[in-house]
């Protein structure tokens, strides 16, 4: 187990270095790395410092909030298709952003398209918390986050059936395929604190879901209080999407299939899975975020495009795997 999350440390480390080394201005690595940390004065330190650091260090947070998220919500729910859209914080914080950008505030203001998607994710989680109720188990927390989800869906369809316009139309429709592009320590400023928060409550409850993988009832029994541990989960998981989802747009795929890739080596104790599928969303998305830079770099090919072309055959292949009766 050490060696693994040695690899996913290294992993993780060398793709942030690759991600700020990448780009399309083709600056020497020496003078980059040079005028990243010393700074000075023409375009290089700009490009460095304003626009491939904090792609870098977004892509690094929301790729382990994923990650840790679709870990925690699985174990919690002990439901194999948990990710973190299930609750619907991203769907609402997705309509959110739509609005602003149909409006014409995202224009505007530079930081009105984060601020109302977070805007969207708060009143999803006050949604869910208002359906699920203080004393709802896991079955009416999933049931009211689909609840609010296809809320979220039928609004962002409304806003783009009814758009007059159609370059907001096209602007709503790229912008909820997911992107690290053109994002600002601005964007890094506004997301990271509230995610680093999430992260800590997320980590607050693995021992709670190690108890209950024995089932609710010896969970219990050895004092985890369910309605204490549901709600710091979904308060964890809310910081955490909700801004991923403010800055950076839909991008599916990496809390859902990074945990099922990982829990075959470290077993399926969520306390010790939580901090391996954080780190393996952080390599995911970085890889993923430095292909597209590389991958047809004049037509823009998303980041959450990207993710579901290879998210998608692997979870294929993980439920094949299921079928023919290997472990996953």
């Amino acid at each position: 187990m050490k060696p693994l999350f040695t690899l996913l440390i290294l992993l993780t480390a060398a793709l942030v270095l690759a991600s700020i080394l990448t780009g399309p201005a083709g600056i020497d690595g020496l003078a980059g790395l040079k005028a990243l940390i010393l700074g000075g004065d023409g375009p290089v330190p700009i490009v460095m410092q304003e626009i491939r650091l904090p792609r870098a260090i977004l892509g690094l947070a929301i790729g382990a909030g994923l990650g840790l998220t679709g870990a925690a919500l699985q174990g919690y729910l002990r439901n194999p298709l948990a990710e973190p859209g299930l609750i619907g914080v991203s769907g609402m914080a997705a309509l959110g952003a739509v609005i602003a950008i149909q409006t014409g505030l995202s224009v505007t203001a530079p930081l009105a398209l984060p601020l109302a998607a977070l805007t969207g994710a708060a009143i999803g989680v006050g949604l869910l918390m208002a359906l699920a109720g203080p004393r709802g188990g896991s079955v009416t927390l999933i049931l009211a986050g689909v609840a609010i989800s296809a809320l979220a869906g039928a609004g962002v369809t409304l806003v783009l059936n009814l758009s007059p316009n159609p370059y907001a139309a096209n602007e709503i429709v790229f912008w909820l395929m997911g992107s690290l592009a053109d994002r600002s320590i601005l964007h890094v400023a506004l997301a990271v604190p509230p995610m680093a928060l999430g992260a800590v409550l997320v980590w607050t409850t693995r021992r709670g879901l190690d108890a209950l993988t024995l089932g609710e009832s010896a969970a219990g029994s050895m004092g985890v209080s369910a309605g204490g541990l549901r709600w710091r989960l979904v308060a964890g998981v809310a910081l955490i999407v909700g801004p991923a989802t403010a800055v950076a747009g839909a991008i599916g795929f990496v809390g859902l299939v990074v945990p099922h890739v990982l829990r075959p080596f470290v077993g399926a104790r969520p306390s010790v899975l939580l901090p391996a599928s954080a780190l393996g969303g952080a390599v995911l998305l970085l890889a993923a975020d430095i292909a597209v830079r590389l991958i047809l770099p004049e037509r823009d090919l998303k980041l959450g495009v990207l993710t579901a072309i290879v998210g998608a055959p692997l979870f294929l292949h993980l439920i094949w795997k299921t079928r023919s009766g290997g472990r996953v």
